[in-house]
């Protein structure tokens, strides 16, 4: 299924999230809780040696050196190099009537871990991410025993340090799987699903298939779905390709299809609100057009025969869902709107008396704020073709009450109204946009960011 949304992550995108993961991990590792180690060894020609290390205490792991990179068609890969740690702890020692017991300081340095994450989807459509593969290698170990028998402690030396490095070595890789458990997949399900928009209208930022990760960048492909909270309806029309140029000057990329725009004009027409009526008083002071059949019997005689100097009403509604267009030029489109006029008779019933319809050139400029598309329409003068009656240049007059009323701008066209309030991007926690850039390509709209994630 092709997408109405794709997110690109660039390597800059992926570099920054890097520090901050590497950071966490960090922190991470530096609690490592190891096993106390105890151990039995024969001295040649001598007696059995028992040694007990204990109270085992990791005061810091640092990770220096450390780079993400992208494993094309599998996921990411982060390699750590000379990485170093300190522990301290208690030890004791018997051997016949030999006993001693003291402190120990170990150091641990040249460590290597090398760590692939898998990307995936689950149901509901929200990215995964787990550890498909972890290996760790620790060149050196230097532990100094205090004591006052230094020649038994070189005894168990070789032993001790092998211990330690296979402990160490098992626990990074089960602290890193955890840390990605605990920390990363749950921070990748704060990316919205769905996002509210109002009362009427919801957007669907679902994952249509896993993560996609090239030589170049991630790309992760949305459905970039708007639907009617009251009652979701399958789509008319299929989302066109979306080939994002390969742009990387800046950390994440947003690509929104004109599918996109416009199954927000379908949603809002199936919820049954691009409609809306004008009545006298809804018309600005500064208009001198009187809504009712005198004023229009001008030029339809029979209306003021039918129905004498009476009030009149008009209601706006779009016959079909507004459709938008993508060029490079920007982003434009021409509603269509179907204005019914009706007679308010004494009891309130209403007299349909002729139909007239109105279409005008709009266009939009398009920016980001606070995480969301935002944007402003400029809409041309309506022009009127009418049915029912002989409107002559009355079509054209109610075309321009049209253009210099509020009526179809925010009322028809309830995707100008939309545009203005913003349209939240598909963004995890804590995340904000800056430098931003706005292109407009065939069929598809461009917008490009850096990050800035703020820790709580």
């Amino acid at each position: 299924t092709d997408p109405g949304f794709v997110v690109r992550i660039t390597q800059a995108g992926l570099d920054y999230a890097h520090q901050h993961g590497i950071a966490v991990l960090e922190k991470e590792l530096a609690q490592l809780k190891l096993p106390d180690i105890s151990g039995d060894f024969r001295i040649r020609h001598m007696a059995r040696v028992h040694y007990e290390l204990s109270r085992l205490d990791l005061r810091s792991f640092h990770l220096p050196y450390s780079r993400i990179s992208l494993v094309p068609n599998v996921g990411l890969q982060v390699s750590i190099s000379n990485a170093f740690a300190d522990m301290d702890g208690n030890w004791r020692v018997k051997m016949h009537f030999i006993r001693d017991h003291g402190s120990f300081d170990l150091k641990v340095e040249n460590v290597y871990i090398k760590i692939s994450l898998k990307l995936g989807s689950d149901a509901s459509g929200k990215p995964t991410i787990d550890t498909s593969d972890c290996s760790t290698r620790i060149s050196k170990v230097r532990v100094h025993f205090s004591g006052k028998f230094g020649w038994l402690y070189n005894l168990f030396y070789n032993a001790v340090e092998s211990r330690f490095r296979k402990t160490l070595e098992s626990k990074v890789c089960e602290s890193v799987a955890s840390s990605v458990r605990s920390e990363l997949q749950p921070y990748l399900h704060t990316l919205p699903v769905t996002a509210r928009i109002d009362a009427m209208a919801g957007i669907d930022y679902a994952l249509v298939a896993p993560p996609t990760a090239t030589a170049q960048s991630l790309d992760v492909d949305l459905k970039g779905e708007f639907f009617s909270l009251a009652h979701r309806s399958t789509v008319p029309f299929p989302p066109l390709p979306l080939p994002l140029p390969p742009d990387h000057d800046r950390m994440v990329y947003f690509g929104a299809s004109s599918y996109f725009f416009n199954t927000a004009g379908f949603a809002y027409h199936a919820a049954g609100v691009l409609a809306f009526d004008i009545t006298a008083s809804v018309i600005p002071k500064g208009i001198d057009f009187h809504l009712n059949t005198t004023t229009f019997s001008a030029f339809i005689p029979q209306l003021d025969r039918m129905y004498p100097d009476t009030p009149m009403k008009l209601r706006l509604s779009a016959a079909s869902a507004p459709f938008l267009s993508i060029s490079p030029g920007g982003l434009s489109l021409q509603p269509v709107v179907d204005v019914q006029a009706y007679a308010i008779l004494p009891n309130a019933s209403l007299a349909p008396l002729f139909l007239l319809s109105l279409v005008s050139n709009v266009s939009a400029v398009i920016n980001v704020k606070s995480g969301h598309i935002v944007g402003s329409l400029a809409v041309g003068r309506y022009r009127g073709s009418h049915t029912g009656g002989c409107l002559g240049g009355w079509g054209e007059e109610v075309a321009a009450l049209c253009s210099h009323s509020h009526c179809p701008n925010a009322h028809v066209l309830s995707l100008a109204a939309r545009l203005e309030q913003g349209f939240p991007l598909p963004l995890p926690d804590r995340i904000q946009l800056s430098n931003i850039l706005v292109r407009f390509h065939q069929n598809f709209l461009l917008l490009g960011a850096d990050v800035h994630y703020q820790p709580r």
